[in-house]
């Protein structure tokens, strides 16, 4: 099947899910390829069709996004319980990292520098309040930053008295440089 031969009720439906974030309406035409008003009309269909379901959507001013239904509400506290109780594993210290030392960070350039998706792990981070969404401005979507109480947890009054973070920074600079340059020689 092409994609042209998808319906618009499926393609949202798998946009919101991939997200796993809310995402503007505006956007999810641009990556349909609908219009505002279409993808109005195709979030009515879907939402009925998922009434009865473990999912359905969410909506605030200008985005929605795909959530687990009310009536599953009691199974997901256990499983959010069963998550917080667990240690963070490799992937989630790596990603914690991660938004440390280079936050503000999209779920995006989190999932670049770990060549994997992300969403769940920073679902954790998010839950355990390790880290923050937040509206960045000029920016598409929500970047991540460490919490107040993460900063506590760990000792330091700001990130810049985290580890090796100036040694950090600048590596980090120098690669930009040269990966900026690779691509100005293309």
């Amino acid at each position: 099947m092409s994609e042209a031969e998808i319906s618009l009720e499926i393609k949202l439906e798998a946009i919101l899910f991939w997200k796993g974030e809310p995402v503007k309406k505006g956007n999810l035409a641009e990556l349909a390829g609908a219009t505002v008003a279409d993808i109005d009309a195709t979030l009515v269909t879907l939402e009925k069709n998922l009434q009865g379901r473990g999912v359905q959507l969410i909506f605030t001013e200008d985005s929605v996004m795909l959530g687990t239904a009310a009536v599953v509400g009691p199974l997901i506290e256990r499983l959010v319980k069963e998550d917080l109780i667990q240690d963070l594993g490799k992937a989630g210290l790596e990603t914690l990292a991660i938004i440390l030392y280079r936050g503000p960070v999209s779920r995006r350039d989190v999932e670049y520098i770990r060549g994997v998706n992300c969403s769940y792990i920073i679902r954790n981070l998010l839950i355990r309040g390790l880290v923050e969404r937040v509206e960045k401005k000029g920016e598409r979507g929500a970047v991540y930053q460490p919490t107040v109480a993460l900063l506590g947890y760990l000792g330091v009054s700001r990130v810049q008295d985290l580890p090796e973070y100036n040694k950090v920074q600048e590596e980090i600079a120098e690669r930009q440089k040269a990966a900026e340059e690779i691509k100005q020689n293309e």
